[in-house]
């Protein structure tokens, strides 16, 4: 089967923040019941002082998602720099009965000659490192967020023969790096270690603002996040053309439901782009929209044509 053969459908990225337990649980109960997506990526990506919040709903969540039919994936850290960190990497990449997404190269090491994910924090930018991961057993490769539409799609061509399927982020802050430091901590004077878990009051992250109070970035714990939220709602048509077969969604506060089902829509091809765009026009989040990358251009930035 080719690339551009296969079946198109939606996915759920984790959660990148700090929610609470209670309200990450019924966050996901909810998508079991009412979202159009096909694979639910679950875990702890940013912080393992936060994977023991929310690891007891695991399983409940994970059952939760299956019996309403939807594909269940682990994600795993994407900075592994502790004992902590190794520790819980290890522990969601050798656990059974789920695939995983590795986000960081020191999962690859435990998923190695077993089918997996590879997750957009990974830095898969050419041919040549999607054929390794293949032949390490990567099954799905979801491109980094600023990855332009020709490099998208050269990689599409270079997957038609492989048993791998290419994923793009088409909704949700763009994660732009990663630190030892936790920001978080240090905006409220505090240290990493002695944290408090401050981050959980920024439930969409922490907005940062230049000297002369433009919004610039968004700061999620030791992870920085673009201040915009990416909309590539009119390029579906044309990442579908390019080979592309799985669209993810990265969560917010919004109405993720809502989101899914719009996306859902254009990816089905029933419902029209520009109907789809004016619907989540009108629920945008407080932060602009932007497209950037995928142009070639400053990830900040917005062209509201459709792509061709």
């Amino acid at each position: 089967m080719t690339v551009q053969q296969r079946p198109a459908s939606v996915t759920l990225g984790p959660v990148l923040f700090n929610w609470q337990p209670e309200k990450w649980r019924d966050f996901y109960f909810r998508i079991a019941d009412e979202a159009p997506v096909s694979t639910v990526y679950l875990g702890e990506t940013v912080c393992s002082k936060r994977a023991p919040l929310i690891e007891p709903y695991y399983a409940e969540v994970a059952e939760r998602l299956q019996a309403a039919g939807k594909s269940v994936v682990f994600a795993s850290l994407s900075e592994v720099l502790s004992r902590l960190d190794r520790k819980l990497a290890e522990q969601i990449c050798t656990a059974e009965g789920f695939l995983v997404e590795a986000n960081d190269g020191s999962a690859l090491l435990h998923l190695k000659g077993r089918p997996h994910h590879i997750g957009p924090l990974m830095n898969v930018y050419n041919e040549r490192t999607v054929a390794f991961l293949a032949g390490n057993g990567a099954q799905n490769v979801c491109l980094p967020v600023e990855m332009p539409a020709s490099a998208v799609g050269a990689l599409c061509q270079a997957t038609r023969d492989l048993n791998v399927s290419i994923e793009v982020q088409v909704f949700g802050r763009q994660s732009l790096a990663l630190s030892a430091r936790c920001y978080h901590a240090r905006a409220h004077g505090r240290t990493k270690d002695s944290c408090r878990f401050v981050c959980e009051e920024d439930p969409d992250g922490l907005e940062l603002s230049t000297l002369d109070d433009r919004k610039f970035l968004t700061v999620n714990g030791v992870q920085t996040l673009s201040y915009e939220y990416l909309n590539l709602l009119r390029e579906v048509p044309a990442l579908r053309a390019m080979g592309v077969s799985r669209f993810r969604l990265s969560p917010h506060t919004i109405d993720m439901v809502e989101v899914a089902k719009i996306f859902a829509g254009v990816v089905a091809g029933g419902l029209g782009v520009e109907e789809a765009a004016s619907r989540l026009e009108a629920m945008k989040p407080s932060a602009p929209f932007a497209n950037g990358f995928y142009y070639g251009k400053p990830g900040y930035t917005w062209n509201g044509a459709s792509a061709v």
